[in-house]
């Protein structure tokens, strides 16, 4: 990209729970460089780095929310000079039910990100939707995820912004056993049959993600045995799901903390689907996104 070029910009913003790591996910699988939590002051800065750089990305989606609460006053100002920079960033605003957002975090146990401002639940849910009212009020589009599961966002985010997505969407899900199963899982297979990761110290803080952790599951003749059966399951079974009218399939691998053995094996899942042919695959890691 020469700098008089702009990327396409899409600004993601919206409530803690609605879904926001979902459709910044979504938008990586097309190719948008991603950028998480920046803080609305440095987005012209940013802009302009990217008019001058050599090799910029053409696509750009950038989180902006309440994680930066005194912040978001300066986030229309910033808008307007990234309008007279040449660019011409859109917002997608999520948002959902006050019980949705405390029903999803109950489930994952995670805490709120106001949550540090001795706050309960319920008030932070209610601090974080008035504090991002402006954002609302100038998006673009907004997405009320209150009754979509994971799939059904994705296929939302792809919509509106008119981006490519059709035929069978697969997502796979890590997720910790005490923490539930996931109800709209399709497929779900036990991982906590196999070594795990997490008794070795030196990969106690890493995840499946992480080349260490892969490295150790690799080398484990029982993973391996396991992971090719459930390869070679999937690719008999998630193809004839191709001629039903569905549009998404859910595969869940679950342990005991969701964090090394299912994250793994999610991830080699995913990979082994978009190298052979799947053109719509993501990742959710519930315990970790």
């Amino acid at each position: 990209m020469n700098a008089r070029e702009m990327p396409t910009m899409l600004i993601v913003s919206g409530m803690s729970g609605s879904g926001k790591s979902g459709a910044l996910h979504t938008l990586e699988d097309l190719g948008y460089y991603c950028v998480d939590n920046l803080p609305a002051e440095l987005l012209p800065e940013f802009v302009r780095l990217l008019q001058n750089g050599e090799s910029a990305p053409s696509k750009i989606a950038v989180v902006i929310d309440a994680r930066n609460l005194g912040d978001l006053a300066e986030v229309p100002t910033a808008l307007s000079q990234v309008g007279a920079l040449g660019a011409n960033p859109r917002l997608l605003y999520l948002e959902a039910r006050d019980e949705v957002i405390l029903r999803r975090y109950a489930d994952t146990r995670r805490r709120h990100p106001l949550s540090h401002l001795g706050l309960v639940l319920a008030d932070a849910i209610s601090l974080d939707r008035q504090a991002l009212k402006p954002l609302r009020q100038i998006a673009d589009i907004r997405i009320d995820t209150s009754e979509l599961n994971v799939h059904q966002m994705r296929r939302r985010v792809l919509e509106e912004f008119g981006l490519s997505g059709t035929g069978l969407s697969l997502l796979f899900q890590s997720f910790a056993y005490r923490n539930g199963v996931p109800p709209d899982a399709d497929f779900v297979f036990d991982a906590r049959v196999l070594p795990n990761p997490h008794w070795d110290a030196r990969l106690r803080p890493l995840s499946g993600r992480d080349p260490e952790v892969r490295e150790y599951l690799d080398a484990e003749p029982d993973v391996l045995a396991y992971a090719g059966q459930v390869q070679a399951f999937l690719d008999t079974w998630l193809s004839k799901l191709r001629s039903e009218t569905r549009s998404y399939a859910t595969v869940a691998f679950g342990c005991s903390g969701g964090r090394h053995r299912s994250v793994y094996l999610a991830e080699r899942m995913a990979r082994h689907c978009r190298a052979t042919g799947w053109a719509e695959v993501a990742v959710h890691h519930r315990e970790l996104d």
